[in-house]
């Protein structure tokens, strides 16, 4: 019975929570993050229209459309997007001082801490379905705006897609967590933005250590290059995700720690 008191608590927590996130710039953040890239390649292609039937010919289409989209969210939208969403949704409180409130209500730590979280985490998986179906759009949408344009010849890798996207949710997962736990950490949310943008700063700058591997967020990065003989990585990608995975372990239970001990509420 307690088991089933603590699930219905915290699915009504978790529904309070996403409601909430519909009122800040994170909601707006996460649609925009994930078809701007995608917007691009369309207008692109629109506009070099007179080379689209040899390219949708290609054997490789998917592959080399998939490749090319992702190139800039994993260096650039996937980290900012972790930053950003994360302090936008804790902000949610600090703007509205409405802590105090939220520790009032006969939930447990555990509840709001963790409910807060899978809200992130639910915006994180919305960005990157969003993404995957602007990819698809990005295809589309020349094929049926533009006369002499086929529809892509290739089979496409449903699969495929599926797990090198879930894989690089798991790359960023390191980034949400260390960021919520400075969101919590720092009331005003500018500052764990500022120390979120340095450390992806740092790792892109680091990606050519042979440690490399070890930087929690440069795993969306590595995850790309990886399979670019052009870049220059050392590092062994070897247990990569598995390192995101403590990684994520690591900064959640220290920020739920921090979470319940925290002296000032407000």
């Amino acid at each position: 019975m307690r088991s089933l008191r603590f699930e219905s608590e915290f699915v009504d927590a978790l529904v309070c929570e996403w409601l909430k996130r519909r009122r800040s710039l994170a909601a707006w953040l996460v649609a925009g993050g994930a078809f701007f890239t995608p917007a691009i390649i369309t207008v692109v292609r629109l506009i070099r229209h007179a080379q689209l039937p040899a390219l949708y010919a290609d054997p490789l289409f998917w592959t080399s459309l998939w490749r090319s989209a992702w190139e800039s969210m994993a260096i650039f939208f996937v980290p900012m997007a972790a930053i950003l969403a994360t302090s936008l949704v804790v902000q949610i409180e600090v703007r509205n001082n409405a802590w105090k409130q939220v520790h009032a209500l006969p939930l447990h730590a555990v509840t709001i801490f963790f409910a807060k979280l899978a809200v992130i985490m639910l915006m994180l998986a919305q960005f990157f379905a969003l993404f995957v179906l602007g990819i698809y759009l990005s295809a589309l949408l020349p094929s049926l705006l533009i006369g002499g344009v086929p529809y892509p010849s290739a089979p496409l890798p449903l699969g495929e897609f599926a797990a090198d996207t879930t894989l690089y949710f798991l790359d960023c997962l390191p980034i949400v967590a260390a960021q919520y736990l400075m969101s919590l950490r720092f009331n005003h949310f500018l500052v764990p933005i500022g120390i979120g943008f340095l450390a992806w700063i740092g790792a892109l700058a680091a990606l050519s250590w042979q440690h490399a591997n070890l930087i929690p967020y440069a795993y969306t990065m590595l995850d790309y290059l990886k399979d670019n003989p052009a870049a220059r990585v050392t590092v062994s990608t070897s247990g990569m995700h598995l390192f995101a995975v403590a990684w994520f372990a690591a900064f959640t239970l220290a920020g739920y720690v921090l979470f319940v001990t925290k002296a000032n509420k407000g």
